[in-house]
């Protein structure tokens, strides 16, 4: 009976385990890990102490998604974060029971994730980027640089489980301005290079970059690439104009990572996931790089400038 008191404090329940499956790379999933975290702490869930988070990551490369995501299942773990629409899939086709929060880039309605934007239902909840309602907009500031453009190149992911909405977007937007568009496909960094020497030759006025995880993981390398071209390039989220892309217009990533974070600290203290409506983005960011702009020789006109949230100099 003296020992009894002791043993108390062993009986614990043990911390909840969230699972981070991930469609990048551990490298570039910091920032995104600690907004999580962030988000978290916001819920009163503080990693390490509340919660015990593992990760794996895929590197840009889906096919190791269901094996990652096995893992976790067999685990038990007690929710699973997929970033990256390819990781919220991997786990949406291997648990109906286990609660996930994801962050994706498209409508999840459409890509099958949840039924109901209000009231998903089910096991699945997260946030959105809305990215193929972004391509008219993005298509239009990059027709602000380069007003007598008459081709307009799309280098997109045929593996993406939502490229065709953002083709399908493009498309119609090029279609209504009298553009030709031209697609370029690229999977895997053998063909980014195939991709960008037929970018070379095809020499198109400009290049819109797809929103995808893969191209993210390779964001220097196709920055590099299209400013070796003198390309004039619209990317999707801020990241690649801090690795040296001319322009990027998106949604705050890192917020809708943090919200994500709030989400999940409220399911694992009870609420139900089917309970949360998806997140829709607000707030987008303009980011323009000078510097690129110089070695692309092109100007930006100061009316641009005044729009952007960050001019990079």
């Amino acid at each position: 009976m003296a020992a009894w008191p002791a043993a108390v404090p062993a009986q614990r329940a043990k911390m909840p385990t969230i699972g981070y499956l991930s469609s990048f790379t551990e490298k570039q999933s910091g920032p995104a890990i600690a907004a999580v975290r962030r988000g978290l702490s916001e819920g009163g869930l503080v990693d390490g102490q509340d919660v015990t988070i593992e990760f794996r990551f895929s590197d840009g490369q889906y096919d190791r998604l269901p094996g990652l995501g096995a893992e976790f299942i067999g685990q038990k773990v007690d929710l699973i974060f997929g970033a990256g629409p390819p990781a919220a899939l991997a786990a949406k086709a291997q648990t109906s029971s286990i609660p996930i929060v994801f962050v994706v880039g498209d409508d999840p309605v459409a890509g099958g994730l949840v039924t109901n934007l209000n009231h998903p239902g089910g096991n699945v909840t997260g946030m959105t980027h809305m990215s193929s309602t972004l391509v008219e907009k993005r298509l239009g500031i990059l027709l602000q640089l380069i007003p007598g453009a008459t081709v307009i190149a799309m280098l997109a992911n045929p593996l993406s489980p939502e490229v065709a909405p953002e083709i399908k977007e493009m498309q119609a937007a090029t279609q209504q301005r009298g553009l030709r568009l031209e697609i370029f496909n690229a999977a895997t960094p053998a063909e980014l290079d195939v991709a960008f020497t037929a970018l070379a030759e095809k020499r198109p006025d400009a290049l819109v970059i797809a929103s995808d995880p893969f191209y993210l993981t390779r964001a220097s390398e196709i920055t590099s690439s299209a400013a070796r071209l003198a390309l004039p390039t619209m990317y999707p989220y801020r990241e690649f104009s801090g690795t040296g892309g001319l322009i990027s217009y998106g949604t705050n990533r890192l917020n809708t990572y943090r919200l994500a974070g709030v989400y999940a600290s409220r399911i694992l203290k009870g609420t139900p996931p089917g309970d949360l409506p998806i997140v829709q983005p607000t707030v987008f960011e303009l980011v323009i790089n000078l510097k690129t702009a110089k070695v692309v020789g092109l100007g930006i006109p100061d009316q641009l400038i005044a729009l952007a949230d960050q001019v990079i100099e």
